[in-house]
C-alpha cells in the first residue's frame, strides 16, 4: 500500500502528461537529411584510378605539388530505383577522408533528379548494411535467450518497447514543438515502468526499484538543469545545428541536451536499482531475522562495489561517443582546461557527472526503500 500510495501518482502524472504533449502526425516527414531526394541500392562492379575529371567529385584536374590530383573510378550497376540494371560511372577524390570502395560492395546512391539512367544524376553516399546488422541483430536475441531463457524473452520484449516509446512518442513530440525535458522526462517514466514491470513482474521488489529509479531520475533531472545554466550549456553542438537547417525552424537546444542527459542514465539507473532490490531480496531470504538497519547496511556494501564499476562504465561509453572530437582536441596544443571546458567537451563532462551522481545517490535511496519494503514483505527462507 505505502509502494502504490507513492507511485500511482507519479503514473497518473505520466498519463496527464502523455495526453497534454501527445504529437499530432509526423512533422518534418520526408525531408532531406543526407540521401537526397531517393536512396538507390547499388553494386560495385569495378575499381580504378582515374584522373579528376570536371564532373567528378575533385573536379578541374587541379594541381597539388605539381602533379594533378587523382580520383577514383567506381562502376556502379544500380539495382533498384527507376534503372535497374543499368551501370554508371562515380568519380570519388582519393583522400584519407573517402571511404574505401571495393569491387563487390553494396553500397546506397542519392538519386538527385534528373535523367535515371545518368551518372549525373546519382551521388554515391554510403554501404548497404541491412543485412549483417539484421544477423548481429538475431545473433543478440538468441544469447539473451539462451541465457536468460523466459526472463530473457521479456526481456527483448522491454526492449522493443523501449524503442517503441522513443519512435511513437519521444521523437514525433519534441519535432512537434515539444518542451524536450517534459517530453524526456515523460518518456523516461513511461520506459522505466514498462521495462521493469515487464521484465520482473509486479511484485513489491519491482515496485521498490521503480519508486528509486523515480526519486533518482528526479535528483538527475534537477541537477541537469542547475549545473547546465551554471556552466551556460548551449547544447548547440553540430548534431543540434543540423537538426535546426533540417527542420527549418529553431529547437530548445538545451531542453535537448536534458533530455539526452535523463534518457541516456536512465539505461545504466535501472541496472543499479534493480541489483540493489535483488540483493536486499535475496539477504532476507537467506537471513529472515535481519533487521531493517541490517539489511540497509549490508546491502549498501554491495552498492559499494557495483557502483564503481557502473560509473567507470557510464564515463567510457561517453568517452568512446565523442572520441573523434577527444583525438581532435588533443591535437590542437590547447591546456586541458581549455579543451575540456569548450562547449563540446564540457557538455559530455555535465552529463557523464550528473549521470555518475544519480547513479551514486540510487544506491542508497534505492536500498533505503527495498530494505524497508522487504522488512514486511513475505518470503520464504532460503532452502
Amino acid at each position: 500500500m505505502l509502494l502504490a500510495t507513492a507511485l500511482a501518482p507519479v503514473a497518473l502524472a505520466t498519463l496527464i502528461g502523455l495526453w497534454l504533449t501527445w504529437p499530432g502526425g509526423t512533422p518534418g516527414s520526408g525531408v532531406d537529411i543526407g540521401f537526397g531526394q531517393r536512396p538507390v541500392r547499388g553494386e560495385v562492379l569495378a575499381r580504378a584510378s582515374a584522373p579528376c575529371t570536371k564532373g567528378g567529385a575533385g573536379a578541374g584536374g587541379s594541381m597539388a605539388g605539381g602533379q594533378a590530383k587523382r580520383c577514383i573510378s567506381l562502376d556502379v550497376l544500380l539495382t533498384d530505383g527507376d534503372s535497374p540494371g543499368v551501370t554508371i560511372q562515380q568519380v570519388l577524390p582519393d583522400e584519407p577522408s573517402t571511404p574505401q570502395f571495393a569491387v563487390g560492395d553494396r553500397v546506397v546512391l542519392a538519386y538527385t533528379g534528373g535523367n535515371p539512367s545518368e551518372a549525373g544524376s546519382y551521388q554515391i553516399q554510403d554501404f548497404q548494411r541491412g543485412a549483417p546488422m539484421g544477423w548481429l541483430v538475431a545473433l543478440f536475441a538468441v544469447a539473451v535467450l539462451l541465457l536468460g531463457r523466459w526472463r530473457g524473452l521479456a526481456s527483448l520484449v522491454a526492449l522493443g518497447f523501449s524503442f517503441l516509446v522513443l519512435v511513437v512518442y519521444l521523437f514525433p513530440a519534441i519535432l512537434s514543438g515539444g518542451n524536450p525535458v517534459i517530453v524526456g522526462v515523460l518518456a523516461a517514466i513511461v520506459i522505466m515502468f514498462g521495462v521493469l514491470y515487464l521484465t520482473y513482474g509486479v511484485s513489491a521488489r519491482t515496485s521498490s526499484a521503480v519508486l528509486g529509479t523515480v526519486l533518482s531520475l528526479a535528483l538527475i533531472g534537477g541537477l541537469g538543469t542547475a549545473f547546465s545554466a551554471v556552466t551556460q550549456l548551449t547544447g548547440l553542438d553540430e548534431d543540434t545545428a543540423n537538426l535546426v537547417r533540417v527542420l527549418g525552424h529553431g529547437v530548445n537546444a538545451r531542453g535537448l541536451l536534458l533530455a539526452g542527459m535523463i534518457i541516456g542514465a536512465l539505461g545504466v539507473l535501472d541496472d543499479v536499482t534493480v541489483t540493489q532490490t535483488s540483493a536486499v531480496w535475496e539477504l532476507r531470504r537467506a537471513n529472515p531475522a535481519l533487521s531493517t538497519r541490517a539489511l540497509y547496511t549490508a546491502a549498501l556494501r554491495i552498492g559499494r562495489d557495483h557502483i564503481s564499476s557502473a560509473v567507470n562504465t557510464l564515463v567510457l561509453a561517453y568517452a568512446g561517443a565523442t572520441l573523434p572530437a577527444l583525438l581532435a582536441f588533443a591535437l590542437s596544443g590547447q591546456s586541458f582546461g581549455t579543451l575540456i571546458t569548450t562547449q563540446n567537451v564540457a557538455q559530455e563532462v555535465v552529463r557523464t557527472l550528473v549521470g555518475s551522481i544519480g547513479l551514486v545517490g540510487a544506491v542508497p535511496i534505492t536500498t533505503a526503500i527495498a530494505a524497508l519494503v522487504a522488512r514486511h514483505d513475505t518470503i520464504e527462507p532460503a532452502a
